[in-house]
């Protein structure tokens, strides 16, 4: 996504997340208690090595091994050539960040151990000695500014998905062997918010080995992985499952666990299914109505967390009725989030009022949600000028939470309008990315719903690649939106940077690019021996288990 011709317009790409959904196999069954003892000669069906009698939990030494089970598995094997949390949970085992980061507070030291702004857009850092690849190989600053380099410059590699979060990262260099300097544009805390996510390392030397097609590295064995995690891949079946196991010269504590298997499961039957019969320990995207059933079984649990993931209902302002302000506010006075919540979702989520969800930096806690209000919305239709239209809202079906039942209610409330007339078309989800990533002058699919996790923690990576020229998936052109989103981009004063961005909150909740729905509820099934809480970026992170 560079644009050749316009340096500015590289700073501003983001790409959508998650061209589509990998529906995996339910593979190789969890084990609990020893692992030479066969689980089904346990007392129960989680292959419990309890006898059943004692109420309390196992303790985490008791699990060997650990399955997890996601909605998404990845399809491919590059680190850098993809931007969707599913994967990031996968291969960050594998090629761990330089960072810790904190949703909503920042990063932590973890591979860097001291990092530096210089005043000039630029920082500099430090690395960890005695960092080892997989491989054998030691971890030096090269590996780390060359993997950025393949993210950010055709020269060294094509862009890939990932540079959707180092948009305004202008380049890496080595200066030592453990010292690096980044070069940004902007703001430093926007510069942290990115290289503090995004920044991992590839062995250089080994990357410019191994096969590639179109600039990415491919390959379907356990030999296409190489990073510095506290855990190696030793099994690896493409669409099926990726087998982890501990590092031996790991620099850091390895979490305390003999495997850790990631599998996929797309239908969420499926997951809950492999939870229940002890094949998982932990799933994601848990359906409301499927959580009773989860919570009714012994040493099962669920565990939830409001995310920072927004689901919204865009409306390109370039296509008609979509390009009047009147109508695009009359969306969403029709649209009762409250209900949809409470019914669709049974109560899990929370209404948006505009682009950022709270804790992020940049969100706005003075503005409130649109109210529903039929009779508004019917006046404000009236006042468009596009009484009397047919629209259809394209929906896709399996990516969010409840997501086609959400699209189908949000489009029969639009259809109570006596001056509208609006209807839902549930698709695959490939086919709404692929409208999103088409652009604003696109107009085939000009109202959808889609999601955005806004996981660096600011508001600029919720807002800029929507709403800017040349951001990459860019689905509301205004110049006010777009002159205030790249003011606060420069503003290197922190309070002064959170002062703009919440404007132009309130600036977006006024315009209404999108009919503002709900943050999605992460809803997790788990084993409730495994002490963890999930995160509001939606990361899974085994060092997280204690």
């Amino acid at each position: 996504m560079r644009s050749d011709d316009n340096e500015t317009n590289r700073r501003k790409v983001l790409q959508l997340t998650g061209a589509g959904v990998t529906t995996g196999i339910v593979g190789l069954a969890g084990c609990l208690g020893d692992p030479d003892d066969d689980p089904t000669e346990d007392d129960d069906e989680n292959g419990d090595a309890d006898d059943g009698d004692d109420d309390d939990a196992l303790d985490q030494d008791d699990f060997d091994e650990i399955v997890i089970t996601q909605g998404e598995f990845p399809d491919v094997v590059d680190p850098v050539d993809h931007i969707t949390g599913p994967y990031f949970n996968v291969y960050d085992h594998v090629y761990e960040p330089l960072f810790d980061f904190v949703p909503g507070e920042g990063i932590e030291p973890r591979i860097v151990t001291d990092w530096e702004h210089t005043g000039d857009g630029s920082v500099e850092l430090e690395i960890q000695e005695g960092v080892m690849f997989h491989n054998g190989d030691e971890l030096m600053a090269s590996d780390i500014a060359y993997t950025m380099e393949r993210q950010i410059n055709p020269d060294v590699g094509p862009a890939s998905d990932q540079v959707a979060g180092l948009g305004s990262i202008e380049g890496a260099e080595a200066t030592g062997d453990y010292e690096l300097t980044i070069e940004y544009s902007g703001a430093p805390d926007l510069a942290e918010f990115e290289f503090g996510n995004y920044a991992r390392a590839m062995n250089e030397a080994w990357t410019e080995e191994q096969e590639t097609s179109e600039g990415a590295i491919v390959g379907d064995d356990e030999e296409i992985f190489n990073g510095t995690g506290p855990f190696e891949v030793v099994d690896f079946e493409p669409d099926v499952q990726i087998v982890l196991e501990p590092f031996d010269d790991y620099w850091g504590d390895v979490p305390d666990f003999e495997q850790v298997i990631f599998n996929g499961d797309g239908e969420s039957s499926g997951r809950v299914s492999a939870l229940r019969t002890g094949e998982s320990q932990l799933i994601d995207n848990v359906l409301p109505d499927e959580v009773p059933d989860v919570r009714d079984e012994d040493e099962l649990d669920i565990r939830e967390v409001t995310t920072f993931r927004n689901i919204f209902l865009v409306m390109k302002n370039e296509h008609e009725p979509f390009d009047s302000e009147e109508f695009r506010q009359a969306m969403n006075y029709a649209v009762d989030n409250e209900e949809i919540i409470n019914t669709v979702l049974s109560g899990y989520g929370a209404p948006m009022s505009q682009p950022t969800p709270p804790e992020v930096n940049g969100y706005n806690p003075d503005l409130d949600p649109y109210p529903h209000d039929l009779e508004q919305a019917e006046e404000l239709v009236e006042d468009s000028g596009h009484a009397g239209v047919e629209i259809t809202l394209t929906v896709p079906e399996g990516r969010y939470l409840n997501d086609a039942e959400v699209g189908q209610l949000a489009a029969d409330m639009i259809d109570d309008l006596p001056n509208v007339d609006c209807e839902a078309d549930i698709v695959e989800f490939p086919e709404v990315s692929d409208a999103n990533s088409a652009g604003v002058d696109d107009g085939e699919v000009p109202f959808y719903l889609i999601g955005w996790g806004v996981i660096t923690g600011d508001a600029d990576y919720g807002m800029a690649g929507f709403f800017m020229e040349g951001g990459g998936v860019q689905n509301f052109r205004d110049e006010e939106l777009d002159e205030a989103l790249a003011a606060s981009q420069v503003e290197e004063d922190p309070d002064e940077r959170e002062a703009l961005l919440m404007d132009i909150n309130e600036m977006a909740r006024e315009k209404a690019p999108w009919v503002f729905l709900h943050q999605q509820e992460g809803i997790y099934g788990i084993n409730d021996a495994i002490d963890w809480d999930p995160r509001e970026d939606e990361s899974i992170f085994v060092w997280d288990m204690n």
